[in-house]
């Protein structure tokens, strides 16, 4: 299993947000998570993701590695890459400078090289900046590679956070609410990417989403939160 939680808890005060939630992800599988508002959809997220640390007694582990608690850029090392359901960009740098931004740490050279080896650095940063540009190709905003992120509309934007969490080249994507406020036009589009990426990446995908087109249309299987709780899972 690429990804795998045993009883996690997370509670706030008295309200138990996620209850004894026991979840597996096989590899190369695209997972939908629904449930109605509250249900606990992007706690789950935070607390795989390392954004929330779990109550104690719960269990994350992610490609053989016990992640439980371990923080976001650790679990970012591993492999594991998320969005979030308000865009987090960065507003006043290009495109291809947010795209770049999420291969960070990927960069194959470190800071004594910024200092003594200013040639290497720009042939690197010439082949990470054509890998991007072909990145950014694929999910449509290649003609937008200079332009401020500021200056793209909102399903541009969408798809510039969804190009940015592929940069890192993660094993597991996690998407919250990615169609979230797009045209049905851009919806479809999005679906047509995710296939995509699937099979030229080789990705695992976990979606939260409250547009069952897009969970019955690009996911094989479906788990159900409610209260906390999984009350159902299955095709």
């Amino acid at each position: 299993m690429l990804l795998k939680t045993k009883k996690l808890m997370k509670a706030f005060g008295g309200l138990k947000a996620i209850n004894k939630v026991d979840f597996e992800l096989p590899k190369n599988e695209i997972r939908g998570i629904i449930g109605p508002n509250g249900s606990g959809k992007s706690t789950f997220f935070n607390l795989v993701s390392g954004v929330y640390d779990a109550d104690p007694g719960s269990y994350i582990e992610f490609d053989g590695h016990d992640i439980t608690n371990e923080p976001p850029h650790k679990v970012g090392e591993l492999g594991l890459a998320r969005t979030f359901q308000l865009l987090r960009l960065y507003q006043d740098m290009s495109v291809i400078n947010n795209v770049m931004s999420g291969y960070h740490t990927l960069v194959p050279y470190k800071f004594i090289d910024a200092v003594i080896g200013r040639k290497k650095i720009w042939d690197q940063e010439k082949v990470i900046k054509e890998e991007m540009m072909e990145l950014l190709s694929f999910v449509g905003l290649a003609d937008y590679a200079e332009m401020n992120a500021s200056e793209l509309s909102g399903g541009q934007r969408r798809l510039l956070v969804l190009a940015r969490a592929i940069a890192g080249k993660p094993k597991l994507l996690m998407l919250d609410e990615p169609a979230a406020g797009l045209s049905p036009v851009n919806v479809d589009n999005l679906m047509k990417i995710l296939m995509r990426l699937k099979e030229k990446y080789g990705l695992t995908l976990i979606i939260i989403e409250h547009i069952l087109k897009v969970v019955m249309d690009t996911c094989s299987k479906v788990t159900v939160l409610d209260h906390g709780e999984k009350i159902a899972e299955g095709t």
